[in-house]
């Protein structure tokens, strides 16, 4: 029991023992905290919080939760942007946590914070890569580091200095690597077993060293090694590079957004041959550079997968691409090639989703979100399953090659000559299961007498079209039907395998259905929080459009991250304490603003403004000396909400205002500290505010 007797006391020493009588009752007591929370989550295993600056040096922040208690998270994963903090705590089991905030000041801990209960989720894992019993990757299967993993995290400052141990061979002897590429050059030899873990923080550009352009995942067909690579938070890009993997087994890929990517083999993301049990999930994919094809203009594939089994590819986004998923190459069999396809959102990407050759692919729960071109293609014998999923104006949801639509093209007369798709490759087969179609879209159900072209049903007479013969997919009425061998492809007279029936062969899952697909898709495809770059398509234009879109690519190739240069203007970012053989590399602070904090889907239709004329002037929404109701936490002297095309200034006292092009044309002058920016053409602009004594940049893309 504590007694205390107080006489004449100053206040502070009164303040002293209540704190401390606190403390013997079991409360606790946080004297002047001054740690403003902002933003905190759970997400799919892993949580987030946000903060603003305190005047701390630092930050050390701790979780709890899953048993667990005041577990300090790795340094490199607190950064700064601009005035406010950030965490993201990846590695987390399922359940309920709490983030704990405590500033540093002159290395001592002083005020505090903790958020709120965060709910965190599990990853799905599900699909052919998680066959026999194979958790790819360096994270167990509830989601908790595998033991004795190595932690690497890859700065855009680190990129070509971090340095890690390797094993060079089975006596125990270790080398030290250096580099990026080197580290997975130095564990090709096989000798190193211990799960790695990759994790890019922040906007990464081309390291030093690479492998025609990418980095390169090679095994070299050695087993026992796990490997992720992973984004932290929602900003994590692979800017100009893309990943490659062969001769590899047990390997993730998550949470990154990968653009502009100018590699010699063109693919965000590939594998190339002679892989096994492979997770790729939760990743952006942005347009690459174009190549020397005519259908390379958005970049070559976006996520490509040759000569490799036991892979899953899940909860993907796809920006716009031109070709997302290509699957086979020149195998020249069918058999033990596995794949599953499942809650990817196809976004006004335009064709190959995916485009399949040879394969058993699972493909269900995916959201077809106006597709210029077609959806899923099969062809050369492949066998594809397609279940539940959702397509909206997708214009051929489903094409077997020289055969039904692909060589009708919702005409009355048989063109394959004119009309086919896929290169005059033989058929194969799709069996088609609960998918739901919506708006213009042509589809042609094997036997049946009457279907709907570009969204209007007809008839298979009026078209002249034998539906036995020429059709896109065999539609079954329950999950568990198998296809029969008398149905056989037009070209090539190839037979469905219904491996999807074959118990030796399939893995056990939940199925969505189609409506809930779509909204699970949207709610967590992609990066961390839907990723920090966000765009709003003109479904009015872009559904039916394959073209490049130019203030899309200007807005990507403009994308500097947490480097500062840019502010991504249409959009609104994890482990436990690394084990002991966790590398510790330096890493240079995050200095830039965040992007905005404006939100918008990806599916809504907003017009583009492309067609509106430039205005030499602005529409005021507030005088000169008023403030606009709440700056943002970030603490940004100006800010650009592209949803409203309005540009909001937060510093007090006078302000002048210029916009400019590019090209350095003055397209606006205010002192207004609200300015409305719809007038202007779409494009990237340059804003630039003058105050007493200092000169604030900002690039802001009008779309």
């Amino acid at each position: 029991m504590c007694v205390y007797l107080v006489r004449t006391i100053k206040r502070d020493v009164i303040m002293k023992l209540f704190a401390t009588a606190l403390a013997c009752l079991g409360l606790v007591a946080v004297a002047g905290a001054q740690v403003t929370l902002g933003d905190a989550g759970g997400w799919l295993e892993s949580a987030y919080a946000q903060w603003g600056s305190d005047g701390s040096d630092s930050y050390n922040v701790y979780y709890s939760g899953a048993g667990k208690t005041d577990v300090k998270v790795d340094a490199a994963l607190v950064r700064k942007y601009g005035s406010i903090w950030r965490v993201d705590v990846p590695g987390l089991k399922a359940g309920d946590y709490t983030l704990k905030i405590v500033g540093v000041k002159n290395g001592k801990e002083g005020a505090a914070a903790t958020t709120k209960t965060l709910s965190v989720k599990a990853h799905d894992r599900s699909g052919f890569a998680f066959a026999d019993g194979h958790v790819p990757g360096a994270y167990k299967a509830d989601g908790t580091l595998k033991d004795g993993a190595v932690v690497v995290y890859i700065t855009e400052s680190t990129k070509n200095t971090v340095t890690v141990s390797v094993a060079k061979d089975n006596k125990g002897g270790m080398v030290d690597s250096t580099g990026f590429q080197p580290i997975l050059n130095a564990l090709k030899k096989g000798y190193d077993k211990r799960p790695f873990v990759f994790r890019l923080v922040g906007n990464v550009t081309d390291p030093e060293f690479t492998d025609k352009g990418d980095i390169l995942v090679d095994m070299g067909k050695k087993e026992g090694l796990s490997m992720t690579i992973e984004g932290i938070g929602n900003d994590a890009t692979a800017n100009g590079w893309g990943i490659r993997v062969k001769n590899a087994q047990d390997v993730e890929i998550r949470n990154l957004g990968i653009m502009n990517v100018n590699s010699g083999e063109g693919d965000n993301i590939g594998l190339q041959q002679d892989n096994k049990y492979v997770w790729v999930h939760n990743c952006d994919f942005f347009y690459g550079d174009a190549g020397s094809d005519k259908d390379q203009v958005k970049g070559d594939g976006a996520l490509d997968c040759k000569k490799s089994t036991y892979v899953t590819f899940s909860y993907n986004h796809f920006w716009d691409n031109g070709k997302s998923n290509l699957l086979g190459l020149s195998e020249g069999t069918t058999e033990g090639l596995y794949i599953t396809y499942h809650h990817n959102w196809y976004d006004h990407s335009d064709s190959r989703h995916p485009r399949i050759r040879y394969y058993s692919a699972h493909v269900y729960n995916n959201y077809y979100d106006g597709n210029a071109k077609y959806g899923a293609g099969s062809t050369l014998g492949s066998s594809v399953f397609m279940e539940n999923n959702y397509f909206r104006n997708c214009k051929y949801p489903m094409l077997t090659s020289l055969q039904g639509s692909d060589v009708y093209a919702s005409g009355t007369k048989r063109d394959p000559t004119n009309y086919g798709t896929f290169s005059k490759e033989a058929g194969g087969t799709i069996k088609a299961y609960g998918n739901y179609m919506e708006g213009s879209f042509t589809f042609i159900p094997y036997g049946a007498t009457s279907y709907k072209v570009k969204g209007t049903e007809t008839t298979a007479a009026s078209q002249g079209i034998n539906t036995s013969v020429d059709f896109d997919a065999y539609v079954v009425d329950s999950r568990d039907a198998k296809v029969p061998t008398t149905v056989k492809s037009y070209d090539g007279e190839n037979t469905y395998n219904n491996f999807d029936t074959d118990n030796s062969v399939m893995y056990s899952y939940k199925a969505d259905d189609a409506a809930t697909a779509k909204a699970n898709v949207m709610a967590f495809a992609g990066r961390v929080q839907g990723g920090d770059f966000k765009w709003t398509f003109d479904n009015s234009t872009d559904d039916a459009s394959s073209d490049v879109n130019q203030a899309l690519k200007d807005a990507l190739i403009a994308y500097k991250g947490w480097n500062g240069g840019v502010i991504v203007v249409s959009s609104s970012s994890s482990a436990p304490a690394s084990s002991s053989s966790s590398v510790k590399s330096s890493s240079s602070e995050a200095k830039s603003s965040s992007s905005s904090d404006e939100k918008s889907s990806s599916s809504e239709a907003k017009s583009s403004s492309s067609g509106k004329a430039e205005s030499s002037s602005s529409v005021e929404s507030s005088g000169p000396d008023a403030l606009p109701v709440a700056a943002p936490l970030h603490g940004e002297p100006m800010r650009y909400l592209a949803r409203e095309s309005r540009l909001e200034v937060y510093v007090p006292g006078a302000v002048r205002v210029d916009v400019l092009r590019m090209d350095g044309t003055k397209v606006l002058a205010s002192s207004a500290r609200v300015l409305d920016l719809s007038g202007l053409r779409a494009g990237v602009y340059l804003v630039r505010l003058v105050t007493a004594g200092s000169v604030h940049q900002l690039k802001v893309l009008k779309r």
